[in-house]
């Protein structure tokens, strides 16, 4: 028997749409909903305003990001705000 991934936050779906679309979905999904790190304050809840805009719980800095997740920031960049 093959093994299958588990779907989760896709059975809404039912049958519709096919395995690999609810697949690539539930991955994006998933990496959405977890916690992510302030890129400035390293506080570790960081709250999606909107579709490539997050706001920090802390510092309540508000900054753009990718679309589902919060990308780190250059390194040449942390070091010219440390100097």
């Amino acid at each position: 028997m093959a093994k299958t991934k588990k779907i989760t936050s896709t059975k809404r779906f039912g049958p519709r749409y096919g395995r690999t679309v609810k697949e690539r979905l539930n991955k994006v999904e998933k990496e959405q909903k977890k916690s992510h790190k302030c890129p400035y304050c390293t506080y570790d809840q960081v709250k999606q305003q909107s579709v490539g805009i997050f706001i920090c719980a802390k510092c309540e800095t508000k900054f753009a990001s990718k679309a589902y997740t919060v990308a780190k920031l250059p390194r040449i960049k942390i070091e010219e705000e440390l100097a």
